[in-house]
């Protein structure tokens, strides 16, 4: 019986593997909290998504609602926290970046969200020193 050739095998592996890295992405966070994003006319989109950090406000998600409530919850990363803890948040992100001036907050609400938790955030990010603040939005048609 005659052997099977086997010498273009590697080269159809290395492809496949190249496949799956450029497709496959890599899930950041898991959300727990569920926000319809507000919608706006004058937007400006990020350039540098490295240097974003990502604030998720609004009600817990229905699997969680039972739990916790129908009220408005801060989610940073994959827990619930609260607004003195976004300091925290804030230097954690910060030490994770090559050029810290660039930090980027956005904060992503949901659109019936009450301006006062935002307003505490806004406070405590005030004195984090992190200045540059984003509210996510979709185009208004």
């Amino acid at each position: 019986m005659p052997e099977m050739n086997t010498s273009s095998l590697p080269d159809l592996i290395f492809t496949i593997l190249f496949f799956f890295m450029i497709v496959t992405t890599m899930r950041e966070v898991t959300l727990k909290v569920k926000f319809t994003i507000p919608s706006g006319t004058e937007l400006e989109k990020l350039e540098k998504k490295s240097a974003v950090s990502f604030i998720y406000v609004g009600p817990p998600t229905d699997q969680l609602r039972a739990q916790l409530g129908s009220g408005t919850r801060i989610q940073l990363n994959d827990r619930f926290a609260e607004p003195r803890e976004v300091m925290d948040f804030v230097a954690q992100e910060r030490q994770g970046m090559m050029n810290q001036a660039e930090q980027v907050i956005s904060i992503k609400a949901d659109q019936k969200t009450k301006m006062g938790i935002i307003t505490d955030i806004k406070e405590v990010l005030r004195k984090s020193w992190a200045l540059r603040i984003n509210y996510s939005a979709s185009r208004r048609n």
